[in-house]
């Protein structure tokens, strides 16, 4: 972890700049070799960092979603050129370009957070070997390693031997428990955001190997930070536990008001559109009505979810417009209606059981019927015949006038014309 920090060095010097700054400011509050002050510092520098990485959050959201939506593409195309990989990647970046897809924007966030991580680590790792660096010098370098969180040096590591932790003026029992519980919130709070997403904010109606994917990474990256998270000093442990706290809370935001078209969340979204919407009589935000406007611009080509809020407007007597507001509309409110009277009108399914017994019945009382209404006829064709001259018979050239009815026979007959049966055999 020294040798991969030590190539972000170039980066220490903002880094320590940003914490002196902000440390300053929390020491007049709490004084300046409290771990308040330290520790609320790499709080806000974490802030700051994310706050100017949200454009790049808002590209790893629509990256994330283009990529849900063509996977059945995707997939399609592998199963096309399977035998040809040349072929394949070409008509990949085909599909990439033509979309404006990116695989990539989806790791943008972690890729320029990174250099940040490294250079924090590196500034730590330089105060818990007693070392100045970028612009903390001797006298902050003597106030950060005062300054403890709950008792653990800022400095100090989960791994770290007694001697080196009795040089910090703290126990090794205090670090090895803030350290294990910052560990287990890091991994749950990572845990729960890939979760959320997985099962809030992902179409449900289209299965496709990514979705597999992302369900091994809500597994995966929980132990990877179980791991290596013996090996952080407290300070970047209180870094990366910041950073999933305002991942899992910035994912929160963005599934309630900005769901995936399909997913759990838009339904609950949708629902709650619609109950404002009825409450007031209007679409009350730009936004909402450009949500609104979206729906009706889909027409047939609406998911579950959106027709089932359209359906919701006409039961209230309202209809969605083009431009994203509602009217009122009585015929609205009477195809809903009629729509709710089909769908209760529909025969109850039946189980298993009970359509196994119903054909069993079925092929019970078919034959006796069958023979019945086959007689039948048989018998009037017969008495038919029996009453007819004897020359229309001898006649070669004469056909009866059913003798085409009669030829089309049912399978399993001779064709041409059929003997007569004696009329008192039934």
């Amino acid at each position: 972890m020294d040798t991969i920090a030590s190539l972000f060095s170039f980066i220490t010097t903002p880094v320590s700049w940003v914490i002196v700054q902000f440390h300053s400011l929390y020491g007049m509050i709490f004084g300046p070799d409290t771990g308040w002050a330290w520790g609320l510092s790499i709080v806000s520098l974490v802030v700051l960092i994310r706050i100017c990485l949200i454009p790049l959050f808002v590209k790893q959201i629509k990256s994330t979603r283009n990529m849900q939506v063509l996977q059945p593409k995707m997939k399609a195309i592998q199963e096309r050129y399977k035998n040809d990989k040349q072929r394949q990647s070409e008509e990949m970046m085909k599909l990439y370009k033509e979309t404006g897809t990116n695989p990539l924007s989806s790791c943008l966030p972690i890729l320029a957070q990174s250099p940040f991580f490294f250079a924090l680590y590196h500034v730590l790792s330089s105060i818990a070997s007693g070392k100045t660096i970028g612009v903390i010098n001797q006298e902050l370098l003597d106030s950060a390693r005062q300054a403890h969180i709950f008792g653990a040096p800022l400095a100090a590591k989960f791994l770290d031997s007694s001697e080196k932790v009795a040089s910090l003026n703290a126990s090794l029992t205090d670090v090895r428990i803030v350290t294990a519980i910052m560990i287990i919130l890091m991994s749950a709070s990572q845990f729960y955001t890939q979760r959320q997403l997985m099962t809030k904010n992902v179409d449900l109606t289209v299965k496709t190997p990514y979705m597999q994917q992302q369900k091994m990474l809500m597994y995966i990256f929980p132990l990877i930070f179980a791991v290596t998270g013996v090996n952080f000093p407290v300070g970047v442990l209180v870094y990366w536990l910041t950073t999933n706290v305002w991942t899992m809370g910035q994912q929160m935001y963005v599934i309630n008001q900005n769901p995936t078209p399909g997913s759990k969340a838009q339904d609950q979204y949708l629902q709650r559109l619609l109950k404002s919407i009825t409450a007031h009589g209007e679409v009350r935000s730009r936004r909402k009505r450009s949500v609104v406007q979206a729906i009706v611009a889909k027409g047939p080509d609406r998911n579950d979810n959106e027709r089932k809020f359209v359906v919701g407007l006409g039961k209230s007597g309202l209809a969605a417009q083009p431009d994203g507001t509602v009217a009122k509309s009585d015929t609205a409110a009477a195809e809903a209606e009629a729509s709710a009277a089909a769908r209760r009108q529909q025969p109850k399914r039946q189980t298993k059981a009970q359509r196994q017994a119903a054909a069993a019945q079925a092929g019970t009382d078919k034959p006796a019927s069958g023979d019945a209404e086959a007689d039948e006829p048989q018998a009037k064709t017969s008495l038919q015949k029996k009453d007819e001259p004897q020359d229309t018979a001898s006649k070669p050239a004469a056909k009866p006038a059913g003798g085409a009815t009669r030829q089309k026979a049912k399978s399993g007959q001779r064709k041409g014309q059929q003997r007569p049966k004696h009329p008192t055999k039934k």
